[in-house]
């Protein structure tokens, strides 16, 4: 194909214009822009990438994108530099148009979770995007943006979770009173992370997977964690839904941890005792994927 130069072209503006919602709506396409973004787009959801652009520059940085994007027959545009940053001034040379998915949440649930992330109303998008990447590297087997949370495919979303949003299914579109009633009808018990709950992470971490530990939420068993607003949190109506409410302890002097950092926290205190106990103990098997 002819090299792309004209950065006021239609193409242009048309994979510009899909950093707005309302166009991502309408086209059902949003961007994925960086290599590593874009590399595993290409290596795990092909079928779903419209169209991929790169720069020369690009191209010889990264040929196993490349091979990769011709191996699954996609359509590749080489494009200048100039074009590159009138699509996306955080392209990096690369940038995929994709389609939206959306998993079915009956359809996760049937797979038997052990290990669930909700985030309930979070609205800023380096924060969400952050969240699914540390889903992701715990082993969680779902993340749920309620309905009242940042948009999805919002770039800064896409950018943060540096290609996790292709690894594991990430539902949205629902209320927290439905991600919680869903996730506890196949089993899951339901912790609210809060710098005020009556539970300490570090206690419950060394009793989990221990038979005759004191009543309470075991975090070897499968566990859906729920993770407010940056700002305020979780209201008290929010912390009601759950069944235990959990704080993330302050060892030294710092006020508090932003919210990747809880989640991350929490979500591997969830992988590790998981980990450490027989899945035929901890009640449900393992990853649906």
């Amino acid at each position: 194909m002819p090299v792309l130069t004209n950065p006021r072209a239609e193409r242009v503006r048309s994979v510009r214009a899909l950093s707005g919602r309302s166009s991502r709506a309408r086209t059902g396409r949003f961007v994925v822009e960086g290599p590593q973004g874009v590399r595993e787009a290409v290596r795990e959801v092909p079928e779903r990438i419209h169209d991929l652009y790169v720069t020369a520059s690009a191209t010889a940085r990264y040929p196993e994108i490349l091979r990769a994007a011709q191996a699954s027959r996609l359509r590749v545009h080489e494009a200048s530099d100039e074009v590159l940053a009138a699509m996306s001034a955080d392209a990096q040379g690369v940038l995929a148009v994709v389609g939206a998915a959306a998993p079915s949440f009956a359809e996760v649930l049937d797979g038997r979770p052990r290990l669930v992330a909700i985030l309930a109303r979070v609205r800023d998008p380096g924060n969400a995007g952050a969240v699914i990447r540390a889903a992701d590297a715990a082993g969680a087997d779902l993340v749920v943006l309620t309905s009242e949370s940042v948009d999805l495919y919002n770039p800064k979303v896409v950018r943060a979770t540096a290609g996790s949003l292709f690894h594991l299914p990430v539902v949205t579109g629902v209320s927290l009173e439905e991600a919680v009633a869903a996730v506890r009808g196949v089993g899951l018990r339901v912790l609210a992370a809060d710098g005020a709950g009556d539970l300490d992470l570090d206690d419950l971490l060394d009793v989990a997977g221990r038979a005759g530990a004191a009543a309470g939420p075991d975090l070897a068993q499968p566990t859906a964690w729920v993770f407010g607003n940056e700002a305020w949190g979780l209201p008290d109506g929010d912390r009601a839904r759950a069944d235990d409410v959990v704080r993330v302890p302050i060892h030294g002097r710092a006020e508090s941890l932003n919210l990747a950092t809880a989640a991350t926290v929490c979500l591997y205190a969830s992988a590790r005792a998981h980990r450490s106990t027989p899945r035929s103990a901890a009640g449900a098997p393992g990853r649906p994927h």
